[in-house]
């Protein structure tokens, strides 16, 4: 018998909300990245993360109208997500349904803000090309 968080993961994946639904199409089908493999439903330590991408620590949190309820319970659990190597993204449900490109340009973002897992033998101390500051004239 899988242990009680699990089977509560497997009953949310069975049943997704519209905006779970809608978002998880999004995440498969237009992240370019092959290292933004998320999955959903995942536990991690004593939550059930909505989306999350171990590779590169980022966990996706939809929310519906129950959490303005919930404030002081959602802090806790990105509170120990992050300290478990997380960054936390959370977006509403509404926002998912009436704006999915502005949440996946969100989330493309977070993507791309990403530092590399494997950081440079050197120490990442190699300096960045300049660019040519633009001319200024009439």
């Amino acid at each position: 018998m899988a242990p009680p968080q699990r089977a509560f993961a497997r009953r949310m994946r069975e049943e997704p909300t519209e905006a779970e639904r809608k978002l998880w199409w999004h995440l498969r089908h237009r992240l370019p990245l092959e290292s933004s493999h998320f999955r959903r439903q995942v536990q991690i330590g004593p939550y059930i993360a909505d989306f999350a991408c171990h590779q590169l620590k980022l966990v996706v949190e939809l929310d519906g109208g129950q959490h303005g309820l919930r404030v002081a319970e959602d802090e806790k659990r990105a509170q120990r997500l992050q300290r478990d190597g997380y960054r936390v993204l959370r977006f509403w449900n509404n926002d998912v349904l009436s704006n999915i490109d502005g949440v996946m340009g969100a989330i493309l973002d977070a993507i791309a803000a990403t530092p590399t897992p494997d950081p440079s033998p050197q120490g990442g101390g190699e300096k960045k090309a300049r660019r040519p500051s633009p001319s200024r004239g009439g």
